[in-house]
């Protein structure tokens, strides 16, 4: 594969941004050390992974010139500087994650200068924005798991399950700002200064042998026949119609509106079918309308009498989620010449966007919440405390690995339907 291309443009080499860069990676040494000294273990986290991901192409190809541009490193020393000098302000909660996305975009431009993975920036920028909020999530994930395990007090501090998650929601909600306001930024520094042959750098590396993605039906493991599944599907159908009308009538929101989406979610496949030629076999079909089926049904009350009915309805509904982000991945992958994604990339790109969209999911959830209390309306809570929306978390990555490490042979031909699709609407 052409070694020539524009995300690797971004690093530079003069003498200039090597003594600036270097400089602020002192400053996060010197954060990670009095981090040490303190006995706080997240800046000395922190420090850790931006030296590596900063300094990892010099101390890899052995070129202490190799470095990003000094002003990516001011972005992410920003918590540092801030702690220091600011007084306690709101501003301050937006710096560490406006920080960690740009060191989601060096570790993707550095994947690219070091390994067969091959992306354009627009790509890079949307996948910046997705690891942002799946770092987000395994933070919490790791902070709360060290509080039940460790004995911390990293978010188990002594309030209330239900003001930590709200606390927990806010710092969601910053990150999706931080996240895409820093992809808007890193979209328009690539069009400003990739467009110049002379500022490309040139990689040489060998092309990936890449097997032939293995292709099944689902529909013939299942042992039920293909007509069985469609009434499964029809029967699922009419159910959530009627829970649809029950949460009319009991002025219910987080009811209508879950079970209005999950009604319209199941119409899809046959939308693609119909309007986009992508074939949707039964079992795909039947895979998806299961999904959303349990939740919605869920929501009218099976969350609290099954405690582990949340489990199951994470699970299963991040397995048709982790589907729909191999499946376009792996579209754009065999679309795009400028695009390659081997097979570790793809699995991990899978996830992230898994616990991408849980994010995501758990904010929908907290503002339906929100909205339905504020309005006088009965409902029951799809949030039960933080507990309830880390354990979600963490089986919505479970859910994203179970389809990512065995499930993508199901979804082989229509990933090579829908490239076909964008090569005849878009070509490349």
């Amino acid at each position: 594969m052409d070694g020539t291309d524009r995300l690797t443009a971004l690093f530079v080499r003069s003498r200039p941004n090597t003594v600036l860069s270097w400089l602020f990676v002192a400053v996060l040494v010197g954060s990670g050390l009095f981090g040490a000294q303190t006995g706080r273990y997240e800046p000395v986290l922190f420090a850790l992974l931006a030296i590596a991901i900063v300094a990892g192409p010099a101390v890899a190809l052995r070129d202490p010139e190799l470095l990003p541009p000094w002003y990516f490193l001011a972005l992410i020393c920003l918590p540092v500087v801030a702690g220091a000098l600011i007084p306690r302000a709101p501003v301050k909660a937006f710096f560490p994650t406006l920080a960690l996305a740009t060191l989601g975009l060096l570790a993707m431009v550095e994947l690219q200068l070091l390994t067969t993975l091959r992306l354009v920036p627009w790509f890079a920028v949307a996948l910046t924005v997705l690891l942002t909020l799946a770092l987000a999530a395994v933070l919490n994930v790791l902070r709360w798991s060290a509080d039940v395990l460790l004995g911390t007090s990293f978010l188990l501090d002594g309030r209330s399950q239900n003001a930590i998650n709200a606390a927990v929601m806010v710092e969601f909600v910053q990150v999706v700002v931080a996240g895409v306001v820093a992809g808007v930024v890193f979209r328009e520094y690539f069009r400003r200064t990739t467009d110049h042959p002379d500022a490309r750098m040139k990689i040489s590396l060998p092309a990936e042998d890449e097997t032939p993605a293995e292709s099944a039906v689902i529909s013939d493991r299942l042992g039920v026949s293909a007509t069985r599944q469609r009434q499964l599907v029809r029967a699922m159908q009419v159910v959530l119609v009627g829970t649809l009308a029950y949460g009319v009538g009991a002025r219910r929101l987080p009811l209508l509106i879950n079970a209005g989406v999950a009604l319209a979610i199941t119409f899809l496949p046959a939308v693609l079918e119909r309007d986009y030629g992508i074939p949707i076999e039964p079992g795909l079909a039947l895979w998806l309308t299961s999904a959303v089926f349990f939740h919605a049904i869920g929501s009218a009350g099976l969350y609290t009498l099954i405690p582990s009915w949340d489990t199951l309805t994470h699970t299963l509904s991040a397995t048709v989620v982790a589907a729909a982000g191999y499946t376009a991945f792996r579209a754009i992958h065999i679309h795009a010449d400028s695009v390659h994604l081997p097979p570790w990339a793809t699995f991990s790109l899978t996830v992230v966007f898994v616990l991408a969209m849980g994010v995501v999911w758990e904010l929908l959830e907290f503002f339906v919440d929100r909205s339905a209390r504020l309005l006088g309306l009965d409902t029951v809570p799809a949030q039960h405390g933080i507990d309830d929306t880390i354990v979600d978390l963490v089986f919505d990555g479970v859910g994203a690995v179970l389809v990512a490490a065995w499930g993508t042979v199901y979804l082989t031909n229509i990933a090579e339907r829908l490239a076909v699709l964008l090569e005849n609407e878009y070509g490349d």
